[in-house]
């Protein structure tokens, strides 16, 4: 089962996403929340970087509870929430 207890984030300007780190015993994966998701589960988000972060840190459970059903142990690096998602 992944966790995420290491609450660091970071936008990523070349992917238009915020990332993140789940832990799955020694397992590190990275996450990627890309705008459109931010802006779909916080309507009025700044299109800015410290908009698309304050919308993360407010939904982080959400964010976190979506990226727990994606996630797949072993099967790849990191994966990319979408507004699909959500």
């Amino acid at each position: 089962m992944i966790d995420f207890p290491n609450h660091s984030r970071s936008y990523d300007r070349t992917r238009h996403a915020v990332r993140f780190w789940g832990h799955d015993s020694a397992i590190e994966a990275s996450f990627f929340i890309d705008e459109d998701a931010l802006k779909r589960i916080q309507p009025g988000t700044r299109s800015s970087e410290s908009g698309f972060l304050i919308a993360f840190d407010s939904n982080r459970d959400l964010i976190c509870a979506a990226a727990a059903r994606k996630y797949v142990r072993g099967s790849r690096g990191s994966y990319d929430l979408l507004a699909a998602d959500f």
